[in-house]
């Protein structure tokens, strides 16, 4: 491990990619030889979260090139570009009214550029209060300006949540990419990687546990399948991960799998809360309903990482 971390950017990059994209190409071969070769579909229904959660795999890797290539710009215009495909698809799940258009523009058009703005100057103070401060006290004024007082409170608070998650909480993955850390300048795509990475494994691993252990579940209404010793195995698994892949990162192992749970753990109760609002608007998988709400799935995907990135940026800050 110290030998890898004294690799140079180059050689570091290098290994990731060919580990990284050779476990997944993999792992896709297998899936598709069992999707090929099954024989009932209630198999085939139970492999379900294990694709998705493969392709969540494939997005993070995918995020994690991008951003190494295009460098800090390329990379906050591209999470830019994704909040706004949140956004748009967690609105179309909330019942909105036509009172509340003035806020859905000021939402897309205003607040989502702002505060990705933000985030390429560095301004991290203003970025860490300019939406759980200020916007979310101009969104309902906006609101009573329309003159519709039905179901206010209600109205307002979806649409100060979607802000919230979609790009708030979003925001905070390209930010890892700016900060400027002890012996590790213009490094940040790594911290990114190791974010993505530490939260898909808390994911798969409390997804397998789950099914393995068959305990209660903690929200049976919610999840089925989320229990505290699911949720405990995924946060050990992430912090295993996180210990690993500290050579890639500015700290010892310790803190690196302190880290990893962190963010593991963040990231799995932040799908658990998802699942309820998916609960909440009727449907059970965010894109099973795309002829109707134009809803694509992208929520399930990113979900984790809208709970765990302002977490784990604001955990490495105070760090340093």
């Amino acid at each position: 491990m110290n030998r890898l971390s004294q690799l140079s950017t180059d050689e570091q990059v290098a290994l990731l990619f060919v580990g990284l994209f050779g476990l997944l190409l993999l792992a896709s071969i297998v899936m598709a030889l069992r999707s090929i070769t099954r024989d009932d579909d209630e198999r085939f229904q139970r492999e379900r979260p294990y694709r998705r959660d493969l392709r969540a795999l494939w997005l993070g890797a995918v995020v994690f090139w991008v951003s190494w290539i295009s460098g800090p710009v390329g990379a906050t215009l591209a999470f830019g570009v994704l909040s706004f495909l949140a956004l748009r698809e967690f609105i179309t799940l909330a019942h909105t009214r036509r009172g509340d258009h003035r806020s859905l523009i000021l939402a897309f058009f205003v607040v989502l550029p702002l505060q990705y703005l933000i985030v390429g100057l560095k301004r991290f103070d203003l970025f860490s209060v300019f939406i759980p401060v200020y916007v979310f006290l101009a969104i309902p004024v906006i609101s009573a300006l329309a003159g519709d007082p039905r179901r206010f409170l209600e109205r307002n608070a979806k649409i100060q949540w979607g802000i919230m998650v979609c790009v708030f909480g979003l925001s905070h993955a390209p930010a890892l990419l700016l900060l400027d850390l002890p012996r590790f300048q213009d490094r940040g795509a790594f911290l990114l990687f190791f974010l993505v990475m530490v939260t898909a494994a808390a994911q798969i691993a409390q997804e397998l546990a789950s099914r393995r252990l068959r305990r209660a579940p903690v929200a049976r209404q919610i999840d089925r399948s989320f229990s505290w010793r699911a949720f405990g195995l995924g946060v050990a698994a992430a912090a295993v991960v996180g210990a690993l892949l500290f050579w890639i990162t500015p700290v010892k192992p310790g803190t690196a799998a302190a880290m990893g749970a962190l963010a593991g753990g963040c990231g799995t109760l932040g799908e658990l809360v998802m699942r309820a609002l998916k609960k909440d608007a009727g449907v059970r998988w965010w894109g099973n309903r795309s002829s109707v709400t134009g809803a694509v799935g992208l929520l399930d995907r990113v979900a984790p990482l809208c709970f765990a990135a302002p977490v784990f940026f604001h955990a490495v800050r105070w760090y340093f």
